[in-house]
């Protein structure tokens, strides 16, 4: 996000005069006050009213110049209305957070200054838990509640959570999604969503009243930030139709759909030459219109003003106004709006009914947060106190989901988990051992507490070492005399090494997948030197080829620990010492550095062979890898059975006219012609079977996946079509169940974007088991 630098002294001075405002009270600001007898009761206070009726009335009321005075994150208030100044830009990406910046709807200066901090969202994925997702989004919602009745928010619509596909390794804000695969992206999407905003696990108990509001963001195929000179604010995305159908669009049409997300904002780049928040066809006609969308459209920070000065998209400022209020745009954060849409209107470019169309999806939202109630004590929600946050249930999960996301990529000869009682002394190596910001990623508030991975193996090993050996993660000099002679003393040695900030982050994509500066060096020289096979620990967002190490004999483990929030010292140490068995899978690819030579502007998912294009993320990537996607080992084996409840053959007949043979001479069928009805008809149940055969208990992640029988024309290698996580302790096993449609799983989009299914055959996978399915029309 960005902001424009000359009025961020302004900005500022009116930040502390607010400040100063709500310091002073600890009531939260609200409209509508019913006890207050000189209060003059509006329709559009009436809660009995649909909410419809209710912000008609509103915005009936307002001036010109009030209501362009709301198209802006930073809303002022309208007193002689009784309407309270309102920020729509606050964040919640992985726990209620604040940035450093003077518009925020969220302060930690009162009773409440601390918030509960999971892990970035890339190592919360690796859980495969979905569940999991939604008890952390119910968190994050209680809190935010939290802290808005305690008086220290002036906004309750949070722009997370990001739900770009992970397509580059590179890109630096990598960390902040779920991973590569649109399946998890999207069931991350739904089930964070529906935890913030108040939903049920399953959904469709919201209703209109929202705990808080979830916004699903970049809207759409936003994956690049800053690489060899191309910036997020003028990249335009060359993005096929059928790269849009199966890639990009999937986890935001879930968002709404299933998750019905209240916000979504639309990204800074172009798709196809057509700025994504100045996209008619994007906002209005698909994600309003096909998918059903019921919320508001916020801009990222300065994206409409650089549809004119960064872009020339727009000849000029009020021409970018009208672009992005016409499209179906309703709040730009930025003083774009601000400025030029009254001239706009003056101009005849924007009638003021799309400003009204914009503000009646504003303040539904506002309303729906129940805003507009009266006093928030006795509405939903108004009992949630300060000692709610930051409790020791919300710690707890914080532990669970570092615990659970941890993923072990390499156990040779069993070398973990390391003895307590056999283990006389420890050496930890690495800058970031003994780091307590490294645990939290980015767009992350101040924690309820943190455990550093040095202060969490010192709980077990009392006699512990401990030296960074580079001065900070970038090592551009290492201290390899002082570390070798600490791991040479030592029964045990860990190194702490990987990325941080610095290396990976916003408006900074890498531009090597290798561990920075004299790292590899120093964890060469230690690993020679120690008695034993060390183990690697490797903080990070975005992969590293750390092929070195896995073929290293005297590297005997390799931990990814990404960056796994307030507790994740404690997880790490529990996973080392065997209090927790690991079951983390990886939710992209790591790729080699080779891989760097593909540009990274380069937005196609499949594979170009005669040009050497190999593709992207495991559905399409077809060179070497240094881990794979779903990867991740456990201190026990695990074993599978696959069955289903249906015959192998699905019969799904049609009319001659509705077939069509593609370039292969494969028979199609458009999933349009299909029909619900058949579609329904022709769902099936895959039964699997695991066993735990470890002598430990575990929480194992179980992946589905299809693959076709053949290859090639834009097929994918295979597809991840379900998952689910199963709890079992030593020598038990149970089944799972995975409810298919074929119309769902088991098609793929043409180059029109328009969904198929092949006849032929296809083959489920778990593990090593595969299952027939035979397509038949």
């Amino acid at each position: 996000m960005r902001l424009q630098n000359w009025c961020l002294g302004i900005l500022l001075l009116i930040h502390t005069a607010s400040l100063h405002l709500y310091v002073e009270s600890t009531q939260p600001p609200y409209s509508c006050d019913s006890s207050d007898p000189s209060t003059k009761v509006y329709p559009f206070c009436q809660i009995k009213l649909p909410i419809s009726q209710r912000v008609e009335d509103l915005v009936s009321r307002l001036t010109l110049d009030e209501k362009i005075s709301q198209l802006v994150d930073t809303a002022p208030a309208i007193p002689r209305l009784g309407i309270p100044a309102y920020e729509w830009w606050s964040e919640a990406l992985h726990g209620v957070a604040v940035q450093t910046t003077v518009r925020q709807g969220i302060r930690f200066n009162g009773t409440i200054r601390f918030a509960t901090s999971f892990p970035q969202v890339i190592l919360t994925a690796a859980s495969f838990d979905a569940h999991l997702w939604y008890r952390i989004g119910q968190v994050i919602g209680k809190e935010a509640r939290g802290i808005y009745n305690a008086g220290q928010a002036t906004g309750m619509t949070f722009w997370a959570p990001n739900i770009n596909i992970f397509r580059d390794p590179r890109w630096g804000r990598g960390q902040e999604t779920p991973g590569e695969d649109p399946l998890v992206t999207g069931k991350y999407a739904v089930s964070y969503v529906r935890g913030v905003q108040g939903d049920s696990f399953e959904g469709g108990t919201l209703g209109e009243q929202l705990q808080a509001s979830a916004c699903c963001k970049h809207f759409t195929a936003y994956d690049l930030d800053n690489w060899k000179g191309m910036n997020r604010f003028i990249f335009d995305a060359q993005v096929t139709l059928q790269d849009l159908a199966d890639t990009y669009q999937p986890p935001f049409q879930s968002c709404i759909q299933e998750g019905k997300a209240s916000g979504i904002m639309c990204a800074y780049n172009r798709v196809n030459g057509v700025p994504n928040c100045a996209d008619y066809n994007l906002l209005s006609k698909k994600a309003r219109g096909q998918w059903g969308f019921y919320g508001y459209i916020t801009s990222d920070c300065d994206a409409v003003s650089i549809i004119h000065d960064d872009q020339g998209y727009a000849k000029s400022p009020e021409d970018a106004v009208a672009d992005v209020l016409k499209a179906g745009m309703d709040v730009n954060c930025g003083d774009y709006l601000k400025n030029y849409t009254k001239s706009a209107v003056k101009k005849k470019i924007l009638p003021e009914s799309e400003i009204d169309r914009a503000l009646h999806n504003l303040f539904s939202i506002r309303m729906r947060l129940g805003l507009f109630n009266g006093n928030p004590t006795k509405q939903p929600y108004g009992n949630i106190a300060p000692d709610q946050v930051c409790s020791r249930e919300h710690q707890a999960l914080a532990l669970q989901a570092a615990q659970d996301g941890i993923v072990l990529l390499k156990n040779s000869d069993r070398l973990l988990p390391l003895s307590k009682l056999g283990t006389k002394s420890l050496a930890v190596i690495g800058p970031n051992a003994n780091n307590s910001t490294i645990l939290l990623g980015n767009y992350f508030g101040p924690p309820c507490k943190t455990v550093t991975p040095l202060q969490g193996l010192q709980n077990y090993i009392k006699n512990t070492r401990y030296h960074p050996g580079c001065s900070r993660v970038a090592c551009s000099s290492a201290s390899t005399n002082q570390a070798v002679q600490i791991a040479k003393g030592a029964d045990q040695v860990i190194l702490v090494m990987g990325l941080d900030q610095t290396q990976e982050k916003e408006d900074q994509d890498r531009l090597n997948l290798l561990l920075p500066g004299k790292q590899r060096e120093l964890i060469t020289a230690v690993s020679k030197a120690a008695k034993k096979p060390v183990i690697l620990v490797l903080f990070c967002g975005g992969p590293v080829d750390v092929s070195f190490a896995k073929y290293d004999q005297s590297i005997g483990s390799i931990i990814w620990a990404g960056y796994p929030g307030e507790a994740g010292g404690t997880a790490l140490a529990q996973i080392i010492f065997g209090d927790h068995n690991p079951g983390g899978r990886l939710p992209m690819t790591w790729y080699p550095q080779d891989f760097t030579k593909v540009p990274m502007t380069d937005m196609r998912m499949r594979p170009h062979p005669s040009s050497g294009y190999p593709g992207r993320t495991y559905r399409f990537y077809n060179g070497k890898k240094v881990f794979e996607f779903g990867y991740g080992l456990s201190y026990s084996n695990y074993s599978y059975e696959l069955a289903s409840d249906t015959q192998n053959k699905l019969h799904l007949r049609a009319s001659s006219h509705q077939l069509a043979n593609n370039s292969n001479t494969t028979r199609q069928k458009l999933i349009s012609d299909v029909g619900k009805e058949l579609c329904e008809k022709n769902k099936f149940t895959v039964t699997v079977g695991v066993k735990n055969h470890g002598e430990m208990a575990g929480k194992h992640p179980v992946l589905l996946f299809v693959r076709q029988a053949k290859l090639g024309n834009g097929r994918p290698i295979k597809k991840l079509v379900g998952f689910q996580t199963v709890n079992l302790n030593a020598g038990e096993n149970a089944e799972i169940e995975y409810e298919l449609s074929p119309c769902e799983h088991l098609s793929s989009p043409d180059d029109r974007g328009l969904m198929v299914m092949e006849e032929g055959s296809q083959f489920l996978i778990v593990g090593d088991k595969e299952y027939p399915i035979t397509i038949i029309f």
